[in-house]
């Protein structure tokens, strides 16, 4: 009995044991948590790179380069519901006479070409019947009313993209000037016109790299390096081409001597009388500035009075300062003395408003065209009195060192005082198309 009391007894005590708390020892209060300063947010983390199938090695990302608009091409081919009226404010003659003179061209040009038009391809062959095809036209006896029907029919037609894109072209005019002068200096005549020096060297990049095609550089030999030719200051300021031989005769203007080369031709009238045809022989490849853009920058001419009669008259009115004002067109031209003229570039006699020059690297040479502008009504100073529209035919058988690209054109205006003022006066815009004879189906 006792056993099983002291065993209750004994289990009672153990679990009042087991149940009362537990005494904790004595510590230190524990010290202040420290201070901990707050973490930037976390940055967003970056997308795992893929990874890509084995065997394929991994390369590093290329950029995409900007899309580059395509240039225009200088002809685009018309819809017909797009082609001009193909009216002309000139006579027939001075067209067949222009014709005719492409039509030798193409003659000895036989082996040229394909010229590209648009995204066709042109023969000289197809060059040439288009314009037999237009005279033949032109010359029947049909209403205007039908040989507009015949010419819409016959021809494919091309127009200029222009300066802009947007079939803007730049109409200039030249003219052949026609000055007085001797075989031999004298007190009257005394400022020389020069043929082509030898030493004038001409380079052809397109031998030597095909992406300079078309490309050219004249200049000297010196100290066995070539560098560039005499500048127009240097020829005439400091007489860098004196006691050569090179004078093919004196005049006795410098001023309209300096035109006679923006023009590249002209006539000399000897003092027996007997008139000196001479054409371009070759330049000194130095870049053509203008003396009106000069004389506009510097404030000399405002650009409300700007004109080749303005320029000219400052010219007269400031002699002192010819060598400056003429010195900044380093360009200088060189003569060559020839039976009849003015020669184009085609080797052919240029016909007055007929002709044009047009750059050979973007428009076939010899070419049939049909032009669109406005030309002025000049009184007898040739002050503008007023502007009237025209169009004509026009045939491509010239150049000119500024006239390059799809948008610029120059007119050739004929020879002395009135086609001077006229050509002096024309800077219009316009629109330019080619004509070429559709092939057979």
């Amino acid at each position: 009995m006792f056993h099983k009391f002291a065993l209750f007894v004994l289990v009672l005590y153990c679990l009042a044991g087991c149940a009362a708390p537990a005494r904790k020892p004595a510590t230190r209060p524990p010290p202040p948590p420290p201070v901990v300063k707050p973490l930037p947010p976390a940055e967003k983390p970056a997308p795992p790179s893929p990874i890509p199938p084995p065997g394929i090695p991994i390369l590093p990302e290329i950029p995409v380069p900007p899309v580059v608009p395509k240039p225009l091409p200088p002809l685009v081919r018309l819809t017909t519901d797009q082609f001009p009226l193909f009216t002309d404010d000139m006579d027939l003659e001075s067209l067949d006479a222009a014709v005719e003179k492409s039509l030798q061209y193409y003659q000895r040009a036989a082996g040229r070409g394909p010229f590209r038009m648009g995204d066709d391809q042109i023969t000289v062959r197809e060059l040439r019947e288009s314009l037999i095809a237009l005279r033949e036209i032109l010359r029947s006896g049909d209403t205007e009313a039908a040989k507009q029907d015949r010419i819409r029919e016959t021809f494919d037609v091309y127009q200029s993209t222009g300066l802009d894109g947007k079939n803007t072209v730049l109409f200039t005019g030249y003219f052949e000037p026609i000055m007085k002068g001797s075989l031999n200096m004298t007190r009257e005549y005394r400022y020389p016109v020069y043929k082509a020096p030898d030493d004038a060297i001409t380079v052809n990049l397109g031998k030597f790299r095909d992406r300079y095609k078309n490309e050219q550089l004249i200049g000297r030999v010196k100290n066995g390096e070539l560098v560039p030719y005499y500048s127009r200051s240097e020829i005439e300021d400091q007489a860098s081409l004196a006691g050569r031989n090179l004078e093919l005769a004196w005049v006795g203007d410098r001023i309209d001597l300096f035109f006679l080369h923006t023009q590249g031709s002209g006539k000399i009238e000897l003092t027996n009388g007997r008139l000196l045809q001479i054409g371009y022989a070759k330049s000194n490849g130095r870049p053509f500035q203008s003396v009106g853009r000069f004389l506009l920058d510097a404030g000399k001419i405002s650009p409300q009075e700007i004109s080749y009669q303005a320029i000219k008259r400052y010219l007269r009115e400031h002699p002192d300062d010819l060598s400056e004002i003429l010195g900044y067109n380093e360009s200088f031209v060189f003569f060559r003395v020839v039976e009849q003229g003015p020669v184009g570039s085609i080797g052919e006699i240029l016909t007055p408003g007929r002709s044009i020059a047009t750059d050979a690297a973007v428009f076939p040479r010899g070419y049939l065209a049909f032009m669109r502008a406005r030309k002025p009504v000049l009184d007898h100073e040739g002050n503008a009195l007023s502007w009237i529209p025209f169009s004509r035919f026009v045939v491509s058988q010239d150049a000119g060192g500024v006239i390059k690209g799809a948008g610029r054109v120059d007119l050739f205006c004929g020879s002395g005082g009135e086609a001077e003022m006229l050509a002096g006066s024309l800077k219009e815009r316009g629109e330019l198309y080619f004509l070429v004879k559709k092939r057979p189906n």
